[in-house]
């Protein structure tokens, strides 16, 4: 049982540039559905409910579980309990996306930041009493538990429990277990908070001009080449005056972490999220061996051809995601951009369009920027019951179009997921980015299509392809670039100097010869949230985009039956293991040469850009 955390963002590196989108024009979501305001005496009266459903949830089967296996109804008596320990998880889920999203609309709001941890406090204080029912299901002995699973209704759950038990051997204690999880609040959950509030605050001066972190982000796609170096040394200059703060940040939560992990008995300082995945350490760490080697004809070979195209040996690092010399600059407004993905997702099954329709119909989309609103985008699931929800921050430029059919993939593969219910919708991050890479994917090769100017062509392609190297080599290195930060933090604490040198030494050899790291980048990793959020999500990024590059492949080649099988991935949610949803394309992610089909499509595509290059 988790609190909010804003699911699936999108990786950092994925803005637009600047543009004369009107926040006016944008849509705002609206939360009615999940409550009518901070003030709703719903919302007030649910986490009451959620206390007393807890209080007597704890009351009925605390101790019970092993004497509910011993009758001839042992299938329906722990069929009955998981339900409803799965309808106070769903309520609980309610009550905390409507703190988190209120929350991200304004993070700098002093308002809103108490409602949200006054939220987080009274959820954590009541689902304590949930605590003993994953731990005491794992002590049920296996053969009893597996007799009861083998039948209905029980059988529904078997996913859910089958997965809870993977996680036995690093069980604590439940006194101990409780204590983690009322220190959560005060604990990582505390220093989580503190990074965003930080980030949402700082300004960063560029030509007398005040900018909130996105904005300024955005910059680097600007086609003045000064504008996008006085965008870098402002970056620079405002991460260096805090650097202090994000150090503290860095090791305590990694030194969290590290005595969480020797609690549990996690050997490795990844092995907790390869078990959350639900996917094996080797095949995580082949994805990385080849993501590695593959450096030099993707990233190097690319930034040395992007180069030349500007007339240099080497591009400094605020140039290595700008547009072409000769790039026409286009702009997108939202009827334009929503046009787009439609379009794209309907060309492929009108069932998909139909989904992402809802999210710009029923006002489940936030696009504007505004200041201290949460930076990035998002789609967060909320509960089944209710409907996912998405943040941009929408300002014109293709790449924010490409961004929109990310989060709307997201939106969709919830949507299909919800069904399976709280415990089983929720999709291990192996497969989680699927939907989304997929959708970007359909939307950029329908652009390319609409392209008639090669100049236009080109410009797509280079952007495609930065995207796909953003995705895949850049959050590769930024695995590790956290291997590195929480290994060398088990010897003691880190300086800003020290974590400034591992970063360094990663995107050195991840970018190459060609990209110039100048003063002030050294600093650069400390704005990325999900190093401080969700340490060692961003391989799920990688490991998306090579397996939606060889289910793309699949589906180029016409395989009879792909819609039926991929709307079968998708609406599985976390019901099946990813090996079992692949098989149905015949691909197999366990063979190492597997990682290389979908690195093949970046070098493909690298290829079709030099055929282009005017």
């Amino acid at each position: 049982m988790t609190l909010f955390s804003p699911t699936f963002p999108r990786h950092p590196e994925s803005s637009g540039a600047r543009s004369e989108e009107k926040a006016t024009d944008l849509p705002v979501w609206r939360l009615d559905d999940l409550y009518s305001g901070l003030d709703s005496p719903a919302y007030a009266e649910d986490l009451k409910k959620v206390a007393h459903e807890c209080r007597e949830f704890a009351a009925c089967y605390r101790g019970a579980l092993p004497r509910l296996l011993e009758g001839p109804e042992a299938s329906k008596e722990l069929y009955d309990a998981v339900r409803r320990y799965e309808a106070i998880d769903d309520l609980i889920t309610r009550i905390m996306s409507f703190a988190g999203l209120s929350y991200a609309e304004d993070t700098v709001d002093p308002v809103r930041a108490k409602f949200y941890g006054d939220a987080q406090e009274r959820v954590t204080a009541a689902s304590t009493d949930l605590l003993f029912f994953q731990l005491e299901l794992n002590r049920i002995d296996d053969a009893a538990l597996e007799r009861a699973m083998a039948q209905a209704p029980l059988s529904h759950y078997r996913p859910w429990i089958e997965d809870l038990r993977k996680e036995k051997p690093f069980q604590l204690e439940d006194r101990i277990e409780q204590l983690f999880h009322e220190k959560s609040v005060t604990g990582h959950a505390a220093w989580n908070r503190l990074f965003d509030e930080t980030i949402a605050s700082l300004r960063f001066e560029v030509d007398g001009r005040e900018l909130t972190l996105e904005p300024v982000l955005n910059l680097f796609q600007d086609p003045d080449p000064a504008l996008r170096e006085k965008a870098s040394n402002a970056i620079g200059a405002t991460l260096k005056a805090n650097l202090r703060v994000f150090t503290l940040i860095s090791n305590v939560l990694a030194k969290d972490k590290d005595i969480s992990d020797t609690w549990r008995g996690f050997k490795d300082v990844a092995e907790s999220r390869h078990l959350s995945n639900r996917v094996e350490p080797e095949v995580v760490e082949a994805m990385v061996a080849a993501v590695r080697a593959a450096y030099p004809r993707l990233s190097h070979r690319y930034y040395k051809l992007k180069a030349r195209w500007f007339g240099k040996e080497k591009l400094s690092h605020w140039d290595r995601n700008a547009p072409l010399p000769d790039a026409p600059q286009k702009n997108y407004d939202w009827a334009q951009a929503r046009a787009a993905v439609l379009n794209a997702y309907g060309d492929f099954s009108p069932r998909m369009a139909e989904i992402a329709q809802k999210f710009f119909d029923r006002k489940w989309i936030d696009a504007p920027v505004r200041p201290g609103k949460a930076p990035g985008a998002f789609a967060h699931p909320t509960s089944p019951s209710v409907h996912p929800y998405v943040l941009l921050n929408y300002q014109g430029k293709p790449r924010d179009v490409m961004t929109l059919a990310h989060e709307l993939g997201h939106g969709v593969h919830q949507v299909l997921a919800a069904p399976n219910g709280p415990l089983m919708a929720p999709t291990p991050l192996t497969l989680a980015e699927t939907a989304s890479v997929f959708g970007e994917m359909l939307t950029f090769r329908s652009l390319l299509a609409e392209a008639k100017d090669p100049r236009e062509k080109r410009a797509m392609l280079a952007s495609k392809v930065e995207d796909m190297l953003n995705t895949v080599v850049r959050q590769i290195a930024f695995y590790s670039f956290e291997r590195k930060l929480h290994e060398e933090r088990k010897q003691g604490e880190l300086t800003a100097e020290k974590i400034c040198e591992l970063w360094m030494s990663v995107q050195a050899e991840s970018l190459g010869p060609s990209i110039e790291l100048g003063e002030g980048y050294e600093t650069f990793w400390a704005y990325i949230p999900h190093f401080i959020h969700s340490p060692f999500y961003v391989y799920a990024y990688a490991f998306g985009d090579c397996l939606v590059n060889s289910l793309y492949g699949v589906y180029q080649k016409a395989e009879p039956g792909f819609v039926e099988k991929y709307f079968a991935l998708l609406s599985a949610g976390g019901s099946k293991h990813y090996s079992e949803l692949l098989k149905p394309f015949g691909l197999d992610a366990r063979d190492p040469a597997f990682w290389d089909i979908g690195l093949s499509m970046i070098e493909g595509l690298i290829d079709e850009l030099e055929k282009v290059a005017i």
